[in-house]
Order: C-alpha cells, then sequence, then structure tokens
C-alpha cells in the first residue's frame, strides 16, 4: 500500500511539472518559427544560426529547411509549410508578382555581391564576342544570375540559341557546373559563392567579369529574408528577435571572418555531406558583402531587368514588397543608420 501511494505521488509530481513546462511555454507567447535557408555563403547567417544554435539561445523557436532552389522555397511558403525564408532577388520578384503582393514581404537583406561569369581558362573567351558558338550555364532558369546573363548577352548583341542567337546558354545546377567544367562540356558559368571561388580555385577558371562592375557603386542584394505577411502580424516580437538576431550575426560574422569560416565551413559539411576547401571559402567570403541592408535599389533594376527580356509579362509593380520599420527600430536601438526601401 505504502509503495502504491509513492508511485502515484511520483505520477502526479512529474504530472505537475509537465503542466507548468506547458503553461510556462503558453505564457511566454513563444511559436516556432519554420525557417527556410540555402548551403550558400550568400545565406551565412542562416549557417552560422544553426551551427551555433544562435536564435535558439536568443529566444526563438526554430525549425529549419533546407533549399537548393529560390522557386521552391517561395512554394513552400505558398504552401504555408515555411513562415520565413533566405532567398534570391529573382524569385522573391517572381513571387511577389505571383501574389499580387498578398503573401510575403521583405523585411531585411542578408548577402550583397558574390556572382561572377567565370570562363575555363582554355575556352578561348577573350572578349564578349568570343562568347559566340560557346556554352555558357547558369544555375536555373529564371534564377537571378540566369536573368543577369541574359541581359548581358543582350547589352552585347548576343542571344541565346533559342532565340536565334549563338550563345547556347544552359540551366545547369552548380554541383553540375563543376563537374562540366572540368570535362569541358562548358565553357563558361554565370554564378554565385562558393561555386565561383570553386571553379576559380579548384579548376583553374578565370574571372571574366564580377558582376558588382555593372552596378553603381558595385553594390546589388543576393540574399533578401522575406516573411509571411500572416506571421509578421501574428508573431511581431517573434520577428522581431528574428532580426535583431539577423543584425548581431551579421556583426559577429564580419568582425573575424577567419573564425566564421571554421563554423560556416563545418556547417555547410553537415548540410551537403561536403566541406569546402580553406582557401575557397575565405575566397568566397571575401566576396560577399553580408548585410542588413536589403539595397532597394538594385531589386527595381532587376525587376526592370525581368521584363526586360519577358520572364514578367507585365512591368512589376513592387510597391509594398518591404517592411522595414522593425528592423530601422533594431537599428536604432543599435545606434546603427536605419535602411531604405526605395520602391516607387
Amino acid at each position: 500500500m505504502a509503495r502504491a501511494l509513492q508511485r502515484m505521488q511520483r505520477w502526479l509530481t512529474a504530472g505537475f511539472c509537465c503542466v507548468v513546462v506547458i503553461l510556462g511555454a503558453l505564457s511566454s507567447g513563444a511559436k516556432e518559427l519554420r525557417l527556410g535557408f540555402f548551403p550558400n555563403i550568400t545565406h551565412a547567417q542562416a549557417l552560422y544560426a544553426k551551427a551555433t544554435r544562435y536564435f535558439e539561445t536568443n529566444g526563438l523557436q526554430v525549425h529549419w529547411q533546407s533549399f537548393n532552389a529560390g522557386p521552391t522555397a517561395i512554394e513552400a511558403l505558398f504552401s504555408d509549410a515555411i513562415d520565413a525564408t533566405y532567398i534570391g532577388p529573382s524569385p522573391t520578384i517572381n513571387g511577389y508578382v505571383k501574389s499580387h503582393g498578398e503573401k510575403f514581404v521583405i523585411i531585411a537583406g542578408a548577402a550583397g555581391g558574390g556572382a561572377a561569369l567565370v570562363v575555363r581558362n582554355n575556352s578561348g573567351i577573350q572578349s564578349a564576342g568570343d562568347f559566340a558558338g560557346k556554352v555558357l550555364a547558369t544555375p536555373q532558369l529564371g534564377n537571378t544570375q540566369d536573368v543577369a546573363a541574359r541581359i548581358w548577352l543582350l547589352e552585347n548583341h548576343l542571344r541565346p540559341k533559342i532565340q536565334g542567337g549563338t550563345v547556347d546558354l544552359i540551366p545547369l545546377s552548380n554541383p553540375d557546373q563543376v563537374t562540366m567544367f572540368k570535362t569541358k562540356e562548358i565553357d563558361a558559368a554565370w554564378t554565385v559563392e562558393p561555386w565561383v571561388s570553386r571553379l576559380e580555385l579548384e579548376i583553374n577558371g578565370k574571372i571574366f567579369l564580377e558582376e558588382k562592375t555593372l552596378w553603381p557603386e558595385g553594390k546589388y542584394v543576393t540574399t533578401h529574408l522575406v516573411i509571411t505577411r500572416k506571421f509578421l502580424k501574428e508573431e511581431p516580437d517573434t520577428v522581431r528577435k528574428l532580426l535583431a538576431a539577423h543584425v548581431e550575426l551579421t556583426q559577429i560574422i564580419n568582425s573575424n571572418k577567419t573564425k566564421a569560416a571554421v563554423i560556416l565551413n563545418e556547417q555547410i559539411r553537415r548540410e551537403t555531406s561536403r566541406a569546402l576547401r580553406p582557401d575557397v571559402i575565405t575566397r568566397a567570403l571575401d566576396r560577399v558583402e553580408l548585410t542588413w541592408d536589403p539595397i532597394a535599389s538594385s531589386l527595381e533594376k532587376q525587376a526592370e531587368a525581368a521584363h526586360t527580356i519577358h520572364f514578367l509579362r507585365k512591368q512589376p509593380d513592387l510597391h509594398g514588397i518591404y517592411e522595414l520599420s522593425l528592423l530601422n527600430d533594431i537599428l536604432q536601438q543599435k545606434k546603427l543608420p536605419p535602411v531604405a526601401a526605395g520602391t516607387k
């Protein structure tokens, strides 16, 4: 009888503790944030946060979701499979237009720069005209680098073969670009870090041009942080915590890139089963600018470019795509300059 009473007391105590934990979680208002990212250097804040549990230690509950392509991440937002994601500008524009601006907004920038046109050393390419008859790869049809490549070809009086031109422009995943560079099945690739540095350092590729040379002051957005309007409306405190941690992570990585490279590389190994060479990740981090500024002026031009090459049928209306008030509140608290939306 005594043992039975002791067992009952233990069960009641355990049950009481569970109730306390549950009530504590409910009273704190904590809600899980389903956050998307890519295992790329241009998503460094996400990689660093996942590696170190930085978001969790700053009061966030995060469920991570890895993607390899922007359109897939956008579809996850549309289907309510995720609440937010780090993502490039081209899928951001396409998704915003497709949802008529109703599904998500940009709440911060994450990275700028990091893209380049790389050619094989023995490809015979010395000038823009030499691309005639060559094979040029981009990571995905309609992705950010693909749009940039098509605009550059157009400005240099070149066209893809499919449009009656002489350049064989093909969509090819970044890992396949590395393989086909080695086998000389492609002559050039317009891609982004860390793949630019891999082609350059591992396969002796030559940087034909860095995309920053095509932009005013060399600045253009590569990665945004976007979130659904629903989550932003329902969980503003969670979003504020996310943004504060995002700003802090950007500062941490930029303040010591040598240390950050080790952490980032280990997380890349976990995500992809293969770490980068130390010289590759160092070069990649030097080429990418990590920033919370969304570099709004460049997004407008990228939208215009997508319209110019008919990826978007109508002139895109990006009005309302930015919601930067929470970010600017945080920047003010940290005595940092505000960022501007700047859209028409």
